[in-house]
């Protein structure tokens, strides 16, 4: 079953939203949704570009009051 989780990158310029990123996606399943939340606005084409190199689905961006915010599922065969 997967799961949902929440990745703080308040503060972080880039490219470490990407960094963090990509290292809590090493860690969970395929299939597990991941939702980063960022103050970088660069995180919104970043992000995107990365999981497209990397085989991640992006399921939604979104900008609110100076948060940015990409949610995306961790790619390969769900477990």
């Amino acid at each position: 079953m997967s799961q949902r989780h929440v990745l703080d990158c308040h503060r972080l310029l880039c490219p470490l939203p990407v960094i963090r990123v990509q290292d809590r996606v090493a860690q969970l399943a395929p299939g597990d949704e991941l939702e980063a939340v960022c103050t970088d606005s660069g995180a919104l084409s970043d992000i995107p570009a990365w999981c497209r190199l990397n085989g991640h689905q992006v399921l939604e961006t979104r900008e609110n009051d100076g948060e940015y915010v990409v949610v995306l599922r961790v790619g390969g065969d769900p477990a």
